[in-house]
C-alpha cells in the first residue's frame, strides 16, 4: 500500500494545476515543422508545430495526449519554449533527462519549472512520457532550422 500511497503523493497540486493549464495547446496552421512522438510504455503521445525565426523559436503549438505528468511537462515546456534557440532546448532536454535518470540537478531557468517533475524520478516507467514534449520540440527545431537552410 505504502507504493500506492507515494504514487498519489506523485500527483500533486502543483502537477495537476501545470496539467490543467497547457500554454499553445493546439496546432499552427503553417508550421516550420511539425514533430510526433509517442510512448510506446504508457502510449502517451504529443505533436509539435513550430516555426523559427533568427535561430529562435518563434512561433510553437503542442497537441498532448499524456497522463498528468506528461502533461505538466509539456506545460513548462510550453511555457519557456518561444524564443529559445535549439542549444537552449537540448540543454534543457539534457538536463530533464539527467534530473530523471541520474539526480541530476533541476534544469536552468527558465526551464526550472520541470522541478515539480523531480518525484518522478523514482517512476522510470514516467519518464518517457515526461521527456516526449522537450524531446520533440528539439526533433521541430532542429528541423525547422534546416528547412530554414535549405
Amino acid at each position: 500500500m505504502s507504493g500506492e500511497n507515494d504514487l498519489i503523493k506523485l500527483y500533486s497540486g502543483r502537477i495537476l494545476a501545470l496539467a490543467a493549464d497547457i500554454p499553445h495547446l493546439g496546432r499552427l496552421e503553417t508550421p516550420m515543422a511539425s514533430v510526433k512522438k509517442r510512448s510506446p510504455l504508457c502510449g502517451s503521445a504529443v505533436t509539435i508545430d513550430l516555426t523559427a525565426r533568427d535561430g529562435v523559436v518563434s512561433a510553437f503549438a503542442q497537441d498532448v495526449k499524456a497522463c498528468a505528468l506528461g502533461q505538466a511537462a509539456a506545460a513548462v515546456t510550453g511555457g519557456a519554449a518561444i524564443g529559445r534557440s535549439l542549444d537552449e532546448l537540448e540543454a534543457a532536454r539534457d538536463a530533464l533527462r539527467a534530473m530523471l535518470k541520474d539526480g541530476g540537478p533541476v534544469p536552468s531557468a527558465p526551464f526550472d519549472g520541470f522541478d515539480v517533475l523531480e518525484p518522478a524520478r523514482d517512476y522510470k516507467n514516467r519518464h518517457a512520457s515526461i521527456l516526449l514534449s522537450i524531446e520533440a520540440t528539439c526533433e521541430a527545431m532542429s528541423a525547422a532550422l534546416q528547412s530554414d537552410c535549405a
